[in-house]
């Protein structure tokens, strides 16, 4: 028997680093998932890894309509919603003097627009079981986690627009959690800081990441700046995934039900994440 047996989550970009980590942490604790990522086949084939009750949905969620897509067939698939993660994002570097608009509202788009329009298009499936379920009396805690960065919290050279993305989801964390925790909905945010994922791999790997219909973004951190964030780490290493996973399962958790309006610093101590 797992803790959230009976749940059904939804995990925004989850078929790889840490949405995939995060989503088969929580199916392995019972919850049934949606599987999401802008590449089809790849979300189709994580869902199918993890077995179960997973489906998945492809789709790119800055794109009119496909935020509500994903709500419609999370309530297709398990009839309920109780669970949601935001953690879609990617990285797109450069110092303000020579980011372009486009560079700066892509950001903005993918990390505080998107949580903001799942959230809406959500909202009647948390709010009106909630309801019915004051009138009968009883407490049922449903749970949003939306991934922020100690970028966000603390900022960091060469991401002024992740920063500022980053840091408007904590804004919506914060006044979300005032608005629904009259129906037990807890809102909560985790500030990561260096995880090993392909965007903090070395740059000199040369990984990209594809637009839908537009251009390849190259990710990861030069080695000399990766060595660097070792050193200000008191653990002296990144966190995997799965250790990341670890954070935003707890606040999925019912050992979570009155932690409300937080931000969760997953840093290992980074010295840039402490004093958030």
């Amino acid at each position: 028997m797992g803790v959230l047996d009976g749940k059904a989550a939804i995990v925004t970009g989850s078929a790889r680093g840490i949405g995939r980590a995060t989503a088969e942490l929580l199916a392995e604790h019972g919850a049934s998932v949606v599987i999401n990522d802008l590449d089809g086949d790849v979300a189709e084939q994580a869902a199918g890894e993890l077995g179960g009750d997973a489906v998945s949905f492809a789709g790119d969620l800055t794109r009119e309509g496909v935020c509500e897509g994903l709500i419609d067939r999370a309530v297709e698939a398990f009839g309920q919603i109780d669970i949601i993660v935001n953690n879609a994002g990617y990285t797109w570097d450069g110092p303000v003097h020579k980011m372009s608009d486009r560079q700066f509202q892509a950001m903005l788009d993918i990390h505080t627009v998107v949580p903001f329009r799942v959230l809406r298009a959500a909202a009647p499936h948390l709010r009106e079981p909630a309801k019915q379920e004051r009138e009968e009396g009883r407490e049922v805690f449903r749970k949003v986690v939306n991934i922020s960065s100690i970028s966000g919290t603390m900022g960091n050279a060469g991401q002024a627009n992740y920063s500022a993305g980053k840091s408007g989801v904590v804004g919506l964390t914060k006044t979300l959690a005032k608005e629904w925790g009259q129906f037990k909905v807890n809102v909560n945010a985790v500030a990561f800081g260096f995880v090993e994922t392909r965007l903090t791999a070395s740059k000199e790997e040369g990984a990209t990441f594809q637009q839908e219909g537009g251009e390849e973004i190259a990710l990861g951190i030069p080695e000399q700046m990766r060595q660097m964030a070792s050193m200000l780490i008191p653990l002296g290493r990144p966190a995997t995934p799965e250790e990341a996973a670890g954070g935003v399962f707890f606040l999925c958790s019912p050992w979570s039900n009155y932690v409300h309006g937080q931000v969760l610093n997953v840093t290992g101590g980074q010295f840039t994440g402490m004093t958030t």
